[in-house]
């Protein structure tokens, strides 16, 4: 068997020069996450793995009963009843979200303290907890029975108030696990157990979410369904979404931090609070707890359609994300990037917008591409001569903007065609402009900042040898199939189990073979990768919940409306810094969910066509990543370059600036979404991307090889926006002012203005 040592050597000499990318497709280690050994790990690595293999053969219809012909019992021939796959999707996510990231963010084993007296609590409320679960499991067998009423050719749960079941609901189900959750909750910020070791509370909350599952997949299998959302609900579904609802903010909470969850709690809040508040947000009627959260656990709420794209696409593409990172393609990628960019002046920048742009639309968060792919660019970047907030920044935006790259889009394409009924391939092809618009605008950016520092590029010797690099081009043939795939008319999911199993059979061309052994590691590297996602999607269910119970959100579109009477435009700056809000703090695809619910609806009854009014929020919750004050993506890239974490987010904004400009476009400018003939979309692309050269030299202050004055910098962004807009006459006035701007700095040669922060690496 050849050794890690031969493996090195082979790529060696299959490159032709040195291997600058190795890691990237290594999975970051979060601060909180538990690191097993032995038999903890092959129980954890398991249950991952056939977490991620159930999906992938539920998508994609597959049973054992279909293809041997064998019938187990317990085991339900795929694919499953939605509600259901739905609830086990959350259900396996909580699992094991709680069995491997701990409460705490700050786990140190050498003070790590033996709470015996906790762990003993956390073993004694697992009591209710069983209780709990043995009355959910023996609903079952109560509806097995066939003693319940019939309506409509479904099993009626008759649990009113005085009923026999009502009883047993609150005081074998209910409460039991209301007291086993709620004490697994707080009992788990006292466990201090040492970060190789399972933690009784952490059981505990597993369990709980048993019970939770067990029971909706009971209830909801009968007629009870028919009574969710009314004062009619049982009452035991409202104590199984109560549960499931805290278990699903303790998991985004110790996955993704405070912020979603602050934002969900003040959306739970408002949710009891509203009838006593004034203007757009008043509602006439309270709710009650049991009306609210038998609504909650619907395809309206949790069930709906964030968890629906998290159950279907997400973890579809995240296997295979899964299956390039086992297969070692993710470094090929960084390596192919550098070495078709590494020469050009500032040339690890210029890699991290090619390396980041296309690791980011397949791992669906900004945060989480810059770290994956930031350790190796962002030192680079540094070490040419880019002050370091700078190559901080460039990262950041370069990871965000893979969250608007097609096909994939970050799995945001996906919820949108979810939500709007829109097809998927027309999204993705609508994507397409202003996704070179962004990454045009990006390279312009670094470009023009290595011109004004006098960088150079990476020598020869530093770099893979490109012509060797063309010889493996064929390890891009698992995006070449998905993208073919998709547009020759095939389901999302066929397309992407193809382009899996295509990651999986070209690495067998490369000394990184997949093997059995690697198979079954990428469904485990898949089933942990999704945790984070999915305990978001579930997150922002609860909001969008909300939002759907409480109509708040047709509110504010008669909001935007009366805002549209005085000023178009004015609105759409309002929806532009409703969405940024909304979404700063959170991931891609809870972003764009949230803002998709409260800001979108008013932008389709302002008369703008759904497509455009979609897009138009998706940027903006996509561009919170790189927003100040709250930049996730620009904090974790201040992070590895050691610069100040808000120079670094307004750094990201200054070189993202073109995608907060693009959105307005699309209202004025339909063909830059694909919406014209053949020769205005061609016209529009070509008119805005030298637009967007035109905004990047005006923010740079850097035009045709020399510095310019401050007021030609305002021409040159005046210019680029007639340019970006893309009329007729708006273009004849964009060349004339850059005609004029060129004369003259050629010809009257003012004297420049002092370039602001133009300084070499700290």
């Amino acid at each position: 068997m050849a050794t890690e040592a031969d493996k090195r050597a082979e790529m060696d000499e299959l490159i032709g020069g040195p291997i600058l990318a190795e890691g990237v497709d290594e999975e970051p280690v979060e601060a909180n996450r538990r690191l097993f050994e032995g038999w903890r790990f092959a129980v954890l690595a398991g249950m991952s793995a056939f977490y991620a293999f159930f999906h992938l053969a539920a998508l994609n219809g597959l049973s054992i009963e279909r293809w041997t012909g064998i019938e187990i019992p317990l085991l339900p021939s795929l694919p499953i009843e939605t509600w259901n796959f739905r609830t086990v999707h959350i259900a396996g996510a909580l699992i094991l979200g709680f069995l491997l990231f701990a409460p705490s963010f700050y786990i140190d084993d050498r003070t790590a303290k033996d709470r015996r007296i906790v762990s003993l609590a956390a073993l004694v409320l697992l009591i209710p907890a069983l209780v709990a679960l043995a009355t959910a499991i023996g609903f079952i067998f109560q509806i097995n029975s066939g003693e319940l009423p019939q309506m409509g050719g479904l099993t009626t749960w008759a649990a009113f108030p005085g009923t026999e079941i009502y009883a047993t609901e609150i005081w074998w189900y209910g409460l039991p696990l209301l007291v086993a959750t709620g004490g697994g909750i707080v009992l788990g910020w006292f466990e201090d157990r040492p970060r190789d070791r399972f933690a009784a509370s952490d059981i505990l909350l597993s369990v709980c979410a048993v019970v939770v599952a067990v029971y909706l997949v009971t209830i909801y299998g009968t007629a009870a369904r028919n009574s969710v959302g009314t004062p009619f609900v049982p009452i035991g579904v409202a104590f199984a979404a109560t549960a499931g609802s805290a278990l699903i903010l303790e998991l985004t909470r110790r996955v993704a931090g405070m912020a979603l969850v602050i934002i969900t709690g003040v959306f739970l809040v408002y949710t009891f609070t509203a009838h006593l508040l004034p203007g757009i947000l008043a509602v006439q009627t309270p709710y009650t707890w049991q009306r609210f959260f038998g609504f909650l656990y619907t395809d309206a709420g949790i069930l709906g359609p964030t968890t629906a794209v998290s159950s279907t696409y997400i973890i579809l593409f995240i296997i295979f994300a899964a299956f390039l990172q086992a297969s070692k393609v993710g470094d090929y990628f960084v390596n192919f990037a550098f070495a078709a960019a590494g020469r050009a002046r500032g040339g690890p920048a210029k890699v991290a917008i090619f390396a980041s742009g296309l690791m980011g639309m397949i791992n669906g968060t900004s945060a989480g591409n810059v770290v994956a792919t930031g350790s190796l660019t962002i030192p680079l970047m540094k070490k040419v001569g880019y002050h370091k907030k700078t190559a901080g920044a460039v990262e950041a935006a370069a990871s965000t903007g893979g969250q608007i790259m097609p096909p994939i889009m970050g799995a945001g394409a996906f919820i949108m065609a979810e939500i709007t009924g829109i097809p998927y391939t027309d999204i993705a092809f609508a994507a397409i402009i202003p996704a070179v618009l962004y990454f045009v605008c990006v390279y312009f950016m670094v470009d023009l900042e290595a011109a004004k520092l006098g960088m150079r590029g990476m020598r020869e010797d530093e770099l893979p040898k490109f012509k060797d690099m063309i010889r493996r081009v064929f390890l891009f043939l698992p995006i070449v199939i998905l993208i073919a795939a998709l547009f020759m008319g095939y389901s999302v999911i066929r397309a992407g189990t193809l382009a899996t199993v295509t990651a999986a059979v070209v690495s067998w061309l490369t000394p990184v073979r997949m093997g059995p052994r690697a198979i079954v590691k990428a469904f485990e590297l898949a089933g942990i990768m999704s945790i984070q996602i999915i305990a978001v999607c579930a997150c922002a269910g609860i909001i969008v919940g909300v939002i759907s119970l409480t109509g708040v959100g047709a509110r504010f579109s008669s909001l935007l409306l009366d805002i549209a009477s005085t000023s178009q435009l004015l609105a759409l700056f309002f929806a532009m810094c409703i969405s940024i809000l909304l979404g700063m703090g959170m991931p891609t695809t809870a972003a764009y969910a949230v803002a998709a619910s409260v800001v979108a609806p008013g932008l389709v009854q302002l008369g703008i066509p759904q497509l455009t009014a979609h897009f138009f929020v998706f940027y903006y919750a996509v561009l919170s990543a790189i927003t100040p004050p709250v930049a996730l993506a620009s904090y974790a890239a201040a992070g590895i370059s050691g610069a100040n974490a808000m120079e670094t987010s307004v750094a990201s904004f200054k070189i993202g600036i073109s995608a907060f400009i693009v959105p307005f476009m699309f209202f004025y400018n339909g063909a830059l979404l694909m919406d014209g003939t053949a020769v205005e979309v061609i016209r529009a692309a070509l008119t805005a991307c030298f637009g967007v050269f035109l905004l990047s030299c005006g923010v740079q202050g850097w035009f045709l090889a020399g510095r310019v004055a401050w007021f030609l910098r305002v021409a040159l962004i005046a210019a680029a926006l007639f340019m970006i807009e893309g009329g007729l006459i708006t273009d004849a006035i964009g060349i004339g002012l850059t005609v004029v701007v060129y004369l003259v700095q050629k010809l009257v040669r003012p004297s420049p203005d002092t370039p602001l922060g133009v300084r070499g690496a700290d």
